[in-house]
C-alpha cells in the first residue's frame, strides 16, 4: 500500500515562508470610486493566492469619487512588496501607502459581541466589559451585546474572555487605520 504525505499549500507566485519571516503590513490604497474596482482589487490577492486577514473600503472623497482601502495582508517582504507592486499598476488605483513601513500610523477595529449569559457569568462579562471599555449597546434579561473598539490585540482578547461566558456571536469591522503626522494618503 502507498501513501501519500500531505503537502502545505503555497503560493506558486513566490518563494516559501521557509527562509523569510512572514510579515503583517497595513495598506492603504486609494483608489477612483466606481464599480468593480474592490472586485479588481480582490481578485489580485486571490488569484495569487495571497492572504488578506483584513479589509475595509468606503468613500473619503464625495467629490473627487475616491475611496480608501485598507487591508491587513501577510506575507515574506519580497510578496509585499509584489502585492505593492501590483496594485500601483492598477488604473483605477491612485496611491498604496504602507502604513506599516512609513512610519507611526493608528490604527483601530470596532466589534459587536454577543454574550448570553445569567448569574455570576452575567456579573463577569459585565465587569470584564468595563476593564476593556466596552459599551452595552444592548440588553435583555439573558444577553448583552458589547460594542468595543480598539487594537485587533484588543478585541481578539476580549473575544477570547467573554467565551467561556457565553459569546454566541460576534461582527467586526476590519481595521481602519491612519498614518501619523501631518501628510494624507498619496502625499
Amino acid at each position: 500500500m502507498v501513501t501519500a504525505k500531505a503537502k502545505k499549500s503555497k503560493s506558486v507566485y513566490a518563494p516559501g515562508p521557509e527562509n523569510q519571516t512572514v510579515e503583517s503590513h497595513t495598506l492603504a490604497i486609494l483608489v477612483n470610486n466606481e464599480p468593480g474596482v474592490l472586485a479588481r482589487v480582490i481578485g489580485l490577492f486571490s488569484g495569487r493566492g495571497y492572504n488578506i486577514e483584513s479589509l475595509t473600503v468606503a468613500e473619503t472623497d464625495h467629490t473627487k469619487h475616491l475611496s480608501r482601502i485598507t487591508i491587513v495582508c501577510t506575507g515574506t517582504p519580497p510578496v509585499i512588496e509584489q502585492i505593492k507592486n501590483q496594485l500601483t499598476r492598477m488604473v483605477p488605483v491612485k496611491s498604496v501607502d504602507d502604513l506599516t513601513t512609513a512610519g507611526p500610523y493608528v490604527d483601530r477595529e470596532l466589534a459587536l459581541v454577543k454574550v448570553v449569559a445569567t448569574g455570576d457569568k452575567r456579573i463577569e462579562a459585565l465587569r470584564i466589559a468595563d476593564i476593556f471599555r466596552a459599551r452595552a449597546v444592548d440588553s435583555t434579561l439573558s444577553s448583552f451585546i458589547f460594542e468595543v473598539t480598539g487594537t485587533t490585540q484588543k478585541i481578539n482578547a476580549f473575544i477570547d474572555l467573554m467565551r467561556p461566558l457565553g459569546l454566541v456571536d460576534a461582527s467586526r469591522t476590519g481595521v481602519a487605520a491612519l498614518g501619523r503626522g501631518q501628510t494624507a494618503i498619496g502625499d
